[in-house]
């Protein structure tokens, strides 16, 4: 098989193709012809040594999420067959021709979507479901702020929470942004460099933000939250350290929440792939969510698609498209 191997920590063209020896399943997992891999924020920070694999996976090859076609299982597979088309989350090395993951992370590709958009959703999906949904408890009517809003989370988030019955707020850093962020369903959108999200948002408030960011925003959520309302961080881009004033806390019953998904234990994450198999599955298969694919680069150019993903006219969710 080809994987794309960090010859060091560093810039995209750290990344270089190699060939290593082909996977053989093992208990429950399966071996998954690679047909394309997403491309993700976890996967940069991986890049430039800042968010090492966990200590079972390989740390030079990134990757957290691929569709495929199944080409082995092994001898404890129940789910899956030979042939079946599959989308998996895994821990890392996603960036390869094949990979090898339990079934139990897995869900059935939908025959509505192509290799490509499939291997858009496992990371965004685990991550909103289970981070707004689950951790935030957004409830049908509530109000949500999502930051990032033409992001891979953010693209897809916002779908899912208007599907279930939020109002949807997110920022964004342009107005082709905006137009994008709107025609996916949010209800308004701000260009965080020419407007405030908290004076514009101050007066209404929201119930649940899903915040990226962390840094200086974290007691603006603080302002902004109603009572009971619920601060979930997938990230601190701008800062992991913050201060917060108790007795705000307290006064308003504000839950201040987070996680990360990539070193949860295999039975989270198959607890996790049976509630979004219930609850997103079906709306993936009747077209009623769908990522929003914007760009696709052949495995081989994987420095270019790292060069794109950092650029500032990137939006939605990158893909590489394996060979074959």
């Amino acid at each position: 098989m080809k994987v794309a191997v960090m010859t060091t920590f560093g810039g995209p063209e750290v990344f270089r193709i190699e060939e290593r020896a082909d996977l053989s399943p093992e208990g429950d997992e399966l071996v998954i012809e690679v047909r394309a891999a997403g491309i993700n924020r976890p996967d940069v920070f991986q890049r430039k040594g800042h968010y090492p694999a966990p200590p079972n996976v390989i740390q030079e090859i990134p990757g957290l999420e691929v569709s495929g076609v199944v080409r082995a299982v092994g001898p404890d597979a129940k789910k899956f067959n030979v042939g079946d088309e599959v989308m998996a989350l895994l821990p890392g090395v996603g960036y390869a021709t094949q990979a090898c993951v339990s079934e139990r992370a897995c869900l059935p590709k939908p025959k509505n979507l192509s290799f490509e958009e499939a291997a858009c959703l496992p990371e965004t999906v685990y991550t909103v479901w289970h981070n707004v949904f689950q951790r935030g408890r957004l409830k049908k009517g509530e109000k949500v702020l999502i930051h990032g809003g033409t992001g891979g989370i953010g693209t897809t988030a916002i779908q899912i929470c208007k599907i279930f019955g939020a109002i949807v707020y997110c920022t964004v850093g342009s107005e082709e942004k905006r137009k994008i962020a709107l025609d996916l369903g949010a209800d308004k959108v701000i260009n965080y460099k020419t407007e405030d999200f908290v004076d514009i948002l101050k007066p209404v408030g929201v119930d649940v933000v899903l915040d990226s960011i962390g840094g200086v925003y974290f007691n603006k959520h603080i302002a902004l939250l109603h009572e009971d309302g619920r601060l979930v961080q997938i990230n601190a881009m701008e800062g992991a350290k913050v201060e917060l004033n108790l007795l705000k806390l307290m006064q308003k019953r504000i839950t201040v929440t987070g996680s990360t998904l990539r070193g949860r234990d295999l039975s989270f994450k198959a607890e996790l792939t049976h509630e979004i198999e219930t609850n997103i599955l079906p709306l993936l298969e009747k077209g009623e969510l769908r990522p929003l694919l914007t760009k696709i680069f052949p495995f081989e150019e994987v420095i270019e698609a790292h060069r794109y993903f950092e650029s500032p006219e990137q939006y939605g969710k990158i893909v590489l498209r394996m060979n074959g």
